[in-house]
C-alpha cells in the first residue's frame, strides 16, 4: 500500500504540514508531470475544483474554487507550489501548456450541452470569460509539423486542443482581425509546405477559422470554423486558411451537395483535364492565376517562365472554351476552381481518420 494521500483539512498549519505540501509537489515535478496532472493533485490535496489561467507565457495565475468553507491557513503554500509546478511543466513543454482535459472542450465546443455544464467546464479549463477567443478547425491528416506551424503563429498565449472526428479543434483568445490572421496563417503554411508538393509529401494543414466570440458562443465559433475548413484547399493553389468572417456570400455555396457539383459539365471536364499529369499541371497553374491574378505573379510563385504559364492557360482556355481576359470568363474560372476545390475537400475530410492531434499544447 501506498501513503495515505494528502488533504489539506487532515494537516495543520506548521512548518512539518508545509514541508509535506512541498515534497508533494517536488516528487511530481521530478516526475515529469505535466499541467493537468499537477491540477489533479491539487484538486485530490484541495478536496475542490482548482482553477487556473495564463496571464503570460510563463506566469500561471491559480486558485481555488471553494464555496461556503473556510479557508485553510495553508491554502496559500499550495497555490505558490501549484504555480511552480506548472511554470516547471511549461518550460519543459517549450510552450504554454493546456490545462485540463480535452473532454472539457469538447463540452465547450458542444451545442447539446446545459448552459450550467458548460460553464462548468469553462471555469475548469481556467478560461477567462473576460477576453474574446476564436476556434480553428484543423484537417486532420496534417502531419505533426503541420500542426506545430499553425501553433508557432498562435504565439505563446494559451491554447487548448482537442481532436472531435477527423478535425481538430483549438481555442484561443484572439485580438486580431480575421483578414490578419488568416493571410498570417495562410503565408506561414505555404511557407513550410510550398507548392506543388509531391504526392507522398504532407502538404501541410488546411485551417478554418471561426468568428471571435465570448467563452460562451465557442460553439458557434467551431460551427464557423468548420464551415471555413471546407474552402480551405485540398489543391495545391488554394488558400491553406480560410477565415469564416471572410466568405461573406461565398459561404453558400458550402450548402451545394459534393455529389452534384462534381457532375456539372465544367468541374467534370475540369476534373477530366486534370486526371493526366500534364492535364494537371495545366489545372494548377490555371488555379493559381485565378488566384494570384497575374501572369507575372504566378511565374514567380510557380518558378516557371512566362510564356510556360501562358501556354498552360491557354490549354485549359481551349478545352473549356474559356476566355480568361474576359471578366465574366475570368469569373467563372474562379468560381468553377472554387465549388471543385470544396468538393474535393469535403469529400477528402470525410474520408480522413483522426490523428490524435488534440494532444499538443
Amino acid at each position: 500500500m501506498g501513503p495515505d494521500p494528502l488533504r489539506l483539512s487532515e494537516l495543520g498549519s506548521g512548518a512539518e504540514a508545509v514541508l509535506q505540501i512541498v515534497a508533494h509537489f517536488d516528487a511530481l515535478v521530478e516526475a515529469g508531470a505535466d499541467a493537468d496532472v499537477v491540477l489533479q493533485a491539487a484538486e485530490s490535496i484541495a478536496e475542490c475544483p482548482v482553477g487556473a489561467r495564463w496571464k503570460s507565457a510563463t506566469q500561471p495565475e491559480v486558485w481555488l474554487e471553494r464555496a461556503g468553507s473556510t479557508a485553510h491557513p495553508l491554502e496559500a503554500v499550495l497555490l505558490d507550489r501549484v504555480r511552480h509546478a506548472l511554470r516547471l511543466a511549461a518550460s519543459r513543454s517549450g510552450s504554454t501548456v493546456r490545462l485540463g482535459d480535452p473532454a472539457l472542450l469538447e463540452l465547450v465546443l458542444s451545442d447539446n450541452e446545459l448552459p450550467a455544464e458548460r460553464a462548468r467546464a469553462i471555469r475548469l479549463l481556467g478560461l477567462d470569460e473576460t477576453r474574446e477567443v476564436r476556434v480553428l478547425a484543423v484537417s486532420a491528416g496534417s502531419p505533426a509539423e503541420a500542426l506545430r506551424v499553425v501553433m508557432r503563429e498562435l504565439g505563446d498565449q494559451p491554447v487548448r486542443s482537442v481532436a472531435i472526428g477527423a478535425d481538430t479543434a483549438l481555442l484561443c483568445y484572439s485580438s486580431e482581425d480575421a483578414r490578419t490572421l488568416s493571410d498570417r496563417l495562410d503565408a506561414a503554411i505555404i511557407a513550410a509546405f510550398p507548392p506543388p508538393l509531391p504526392a507522398q509529401v504532407g502538404r501541410g494543414p488546411w485551417v478554418g477559422i471561426g468568428a471571435k466570440t465570448t467563452v460562451f458562443g465557442a460553439p458557434a465559433s467551431w460551427r464557423q470554423a468548420q464551415r471555413g475548413l471546407r474552402f480551405a484547399s485540398s489543391t495545391h493553389y488554394g488558400r491553406r486558411a480560410v477565415a469564416y468572417e471572410r466568405l461573406s456570400v461565398l459561404e453558400l455555396l458550402a450548402d451545394l451537395p459534393s455529389e452534384q457539383v462534381l457532375r456539372h459539365h465544367d468541374v467534370a471536364r475540369i476534373n477530366a483535364i486534370a486526371s493526366k499529369p500534364s492535364g494537371a499541371h495545366d489545372v494548377d497553374t490555371t488555379e493559381a492565376f485565378c488566384v494570384l491574378g497575374s501572369l507575372r505573379r504566378t511565374a514567380a510563385q510557380l518558378h516557371l517562365h512566362h510564356s510556360t504559364v501562358a501556354a498552360r492557360i491557354a490549354r485549359v482556355e481551349s478545352a473549356m472554351g474559356w476566355d480568361l481576359a474576359d471578366p465574366i470568363d475570368r469569373f467563372t474560372a474562379t468560381l468553377v476552381l472554387i465549388v471543385r476545390r470544396i468538393a474535393l475537400s469535403s469529400a477528402e475530410l470525410a474520408t480522413t481518420e483522426p490523428t490524435g492531434v488534440g494532444q499538443y499544447r
